[in-house]
């Protein structure tokens, strides 16, 4: 008998599977210098089960002992004059929204602080950051003083920390327990009732439209949509102040107070669970139509002699060519953070390359994994003069 699966999410038993991989790289954005550690990288198996009551989506095979955030996790975006603008809008527009002034902002998953340096130079604020794989000195805005960076996962052993603001962006979906670590959130910031939370996480709806395999990934345990993500923040006793998607619906963010009393009505754009579990069955039934649609067109391309290359060597770049099983059809990935110049994908062993490389490469067709960043790349590909095809993932 098939085992049965509480959600951590919301705690309803009876999880369903829609999705089987298996073999994919623990980790995605991992520095690793040799070829042959990118193909040994240990890997582990992915199966993603819905929830019907709130519409959690989770890795129910997700082993966290596998996991190792180390220095070598090289996750930034800020290479990007798009991220940047972006990011440096969030920031300003949450100080203004809720007059983050001369405040404690805490940060839970910093990565290198960007983020928390840039709430704080906005409001004048102080700051204190918690990630196991922050670089010290790497970001000259962390000067250990009104910025700092703590080198560990957040816990209820930093319960002291307090502030009055806590931000938590592109991290819970790393996180396999989510109800018990928002819980603990809640916990930490105690009796203070003008306390703000802001997280994000990657909206799955998005996700499960798209079609889009190369979203899904070992790191990323836990999947939210707007009903399952403000179903957690009202059950952990938070009133919803705000729901919303960003970044071309990339991004999925809420912004919650502490409840007085019993927490307050879900908002009406959290309550359709009915069109999550449509978009579950759309995936379900066409993700191995597409998969099978990106390898004739890359088997193709081969047999015609032409060089395709992927434009992200991060996550997104891993899995698109994990699931593909790409091996010689794409020899490169580009990427515009030089921190991955010359490192190797993890599992398939394609080198990571600047984008000047393309100069001499002359590739036929670039695939770009975030098409956010379609115009940037142009720009970038047409002032190298390199005239390629552009192709989205």
């Amino acid at each position: 008998m098939p085992k049965k699966h509480t959600c951590p999410n919301c705690g309803a038993a009876g999880m369903a599977t829609f999705f089987k991989v298996d073999g994919v790289p623990v980790h995605s954005v991992q520095l690793l210098k040799t070829r042959q550690e990118a193909l040994d990288y240990p890997k582990g198996n992915i199966e993603l089960a819905s929830c019907a009551a709130c519409g959690f989506v989770s890795n129910i095979a997700f082993d966290p002992k596998l996991h190792d955030y180390s220095h070598e996790y090289e996750s930034t975006q800020q290479y990007s004059p798009t991220f940047s603008a972006f990011h440096s809008e969030l920031a300003q527009g949450l100080v203004d929204r809720y007059d983050l002034h001369g405040k404690v902002v805490v940060e839970i998953g910093c990565g290198q602080g960007e983020f928390l340096a840039l709430l704080c130079a906005a409001g004048n604020n102080t700051g204190i950051g918690f990630d196991p794989a922050f670089v010290a000195g790497r970001n000259p805005a962390i000067d250990g003083k009104n910025v700092k960076v703590v080198k560990d996962y957040y816990s209820e052993k930093y319960a002291d920390t307090q502030g009055d603001f806590y931000c938590c962006k592109m991290t819970l979906e790393h996180i396999t327990d989510t109800g018990k670590f928002i819980q603990n959130v809640r916990r930490v910031i105690g009796d203070q009732p003008d306390a703000t939370v802001f997280f994000q996480v990657p909206d799955v709806r998005l996700i499960l439209r798209d079609l889009g395999f190369w979203d899904i990934y070992y790191e990323h345990c836990s999947y939210f949509s707007l009903p399952s993500l403000a179903r957690l923040f009202q059950s952990c006793g938070f009133d919803v102040l705000d729901l919303k998607t960003e970044y071309g619906d990339q991004y999925l963010m809420i912004e919650a107070r502490p409840a007085k009393g019993a927490p307050g009505p879900l908002p009406d754009k959290a309550k359709d669970l009915e069109s999550i579990a449509t978009d579950i069955a759309y995936f379900a039934g066409h993700w191995g139509a597409k998969v099978e649609s990106w390898r004739k067109d890359l088997a193709e391309r081969k047999a015609k002699g032409q060089r395709t290359v992927i434009w992200g060597g991060g996550s997104k770049g891993v899995a698109f060519l994990t699931t593909l099983g790409i091996k010689d059809e794409i020899s490169y990935a580009v990427d515009i953070n030089p921190l991955k110049h010359g490192t190797f994908m993890a599992g398939t062993g394609q080198e990571v390359v600047s984008p000047e490389t393309l100069r001499d490469y002359k590739p036929d067709a670039v695939i770009v994994m975030n098409p956010i960043y379609c115009r940037e790349i142009g720009e970038q590909l047409e002032s190298l003069g390199v005239k390629a095809e552009i192709l989205t993932a």
